[in-house]
């Protein structure tokens, strides 16, 4: 019994060497993410996006500190896409499991939760789940984002609208009443009004309508030169095949949400062409990035581990993970909250999402939001030019 038990002794303190050196060695980072409910497609590309990070990082030996590079671990917590749960799983990744380097759930109430937790409890969440202006209303010193927000998603589209000929000057904003959709509108208003634009037509409607055909004869009646929609999926095909129906034929039809969907086309077949929509981003920017040398590179290795291509949201979560490792090597920490903070908040770089850098409140400025057009069937950028893979056709042809 006594040797025995000698015997378990030993183990117990060998197991426990192992494991101070296996901690020792790796850099351990947390996240709770909508792996079930009804953002679990969504939280499992995320996931997806940090996991192809892990295994690239890992297979170049880890993340470098100092001299010495360290293995990434990643402890995953399925919020069950509850932003209550999310917040209390956070709390159990600082409290509990002793991670302070959260990698962010996908959406923005997730987001909203769990970054007052983190903020809370002086750890760092870097995220590209969330697009919502508030989250950089609280004045939070932990929290970094990386999607553009909601009031900037319609700018780039009227920035290189601006100057096309016949030269377009007179815009109609149409948006669904929910918040999201609100703040695109809002956003595009001022966008409108910063590039010379009038707008001729500023309405909501209620969230989910099945018909628009009011609002559409209204439009017409002020025969914008650019429609702007911010709305849903379903929105957005009733407000296409309604303009059709009533011959509304502005220059150029564009949306913040819709087009970037493969079903969009599906459901609007050939209706669909010529249609702008604004992108997070999108496969073909041709970016550099620090871990995986190019966007096109990211974009390989995605397919090649998961058989799909990757969207946006598995390209936002992969890129948020390599800027947390960027700013840990340029800390030259992974315990020093206080360095990997202040080397986020003076990141600037270009990575597979475009070029990074942040403003006082932690929200991306100046990334843009890449633009695409449906032509021929497909999803095609077309701006910004350094990443076009084609000509925008403007103005839109009218409807047959």
């Amino acid at each position: 019994m006594k040797r025995a038990g000698l015997m378990m002794l030993v183990l117990s303190l060998i197991l426990l060497l192992v494991a101070q050196v296996y901690s020792a060695d790796v850099i351990r980072f947390g996240a709770a993410l909508s792996l079930t409910g009804k953002l679990a497609k969504e939280g499992n590309l995320v996931k997806n996006g940090y996991e192809l990070w892990k295994e690239t990082v890992n297979k170049r030996g880890g993340i470098k500190v100092g001299n010495k590079y360290y293995k990434v671990d990643i402890k995953y917590y399925d919020d069950e896409s509850d932003p209550n749960r999310a917040a209390k799983l956070v709390e159990k990744l600082i409290t509990e499991d002793g991670i302070k380097l959260i990698l962010g759930p996908y959406g923005s109430e997730s987001v909203f939760s769990t970054s007052a937790i983190t903020e809370k409890y002086g750890a760092l969440m870097v995220q590209g789940g969330a697009a919502a202006d508030k989250l950089y209303t609280r004045g939070f010193k932990n929290l970094f984002g990386i999607y553009t927000v909601a009031t900037e998603y319609m700018d780039d589209t009227l920035k290189m609208l601006r100057n096309k000929t016949p030269k377009p000057n007179t815009v109609a904003i149409v948006y669904s009443n929910d918040l999201f959709s609100t703040q695109v509108a809002q956003g595009a208003y001022a966008s409108a009004q910063k590039y010379g634009y009038k707008v001729v037509y500023y309405k909501d409607y209620p969230k989910g309508t099945q018909d628009l055909s009011t609002v559409i004869v209204e439009i017409k009646a002020k025969n914008p030169d650019i429609l702007i929609g911010c709305g849903h999926f379903q929105d957005t095909v009733v407000i296409v095949k309604q303009s059709k129906d009533y011959k509304l034929n502005p220059k150029a039809i564009a949306f913040s949400v819709g087009p970037t969907l493969p079903d969009f086309v599906t459901a609007l077949k050939g209706d669909a062409e010529y249609i702008f929509g604004s992108a997070q981003w999108t496969p073909t920017l041709k970016y550099k990035d620090p871990v995986f040398g190019s966007n096109a590179n990211f974009v390989k290795a995605f397919k090649a581990k998961f058989g799909v291509e990757p969207n946006y949201h598995a390209a936002g979560g992969a890129a948020a993970a390599v800027i947390f490792q960027r700013a840990i090597e340029k800390a030259g920490t992974f315990t020093d909250i206080n360095k990997i903070r202040h080397a986020l908040a003076s990141f600037n770089e270009e990575t597979l999402f475009g070029k990074i850098r942040f403003d006082a409140t932690g929200k991306v400025v100046g990334k843009g939001m890449p633009v695409i057009q449906i032509l021929r069937g497909q999803q095609k950028t077309v701006y910004p030019e350094a990443a076009a893979e084609a000509k925008p056709v403007y103005p839109k042809p009218a409807w047959r």
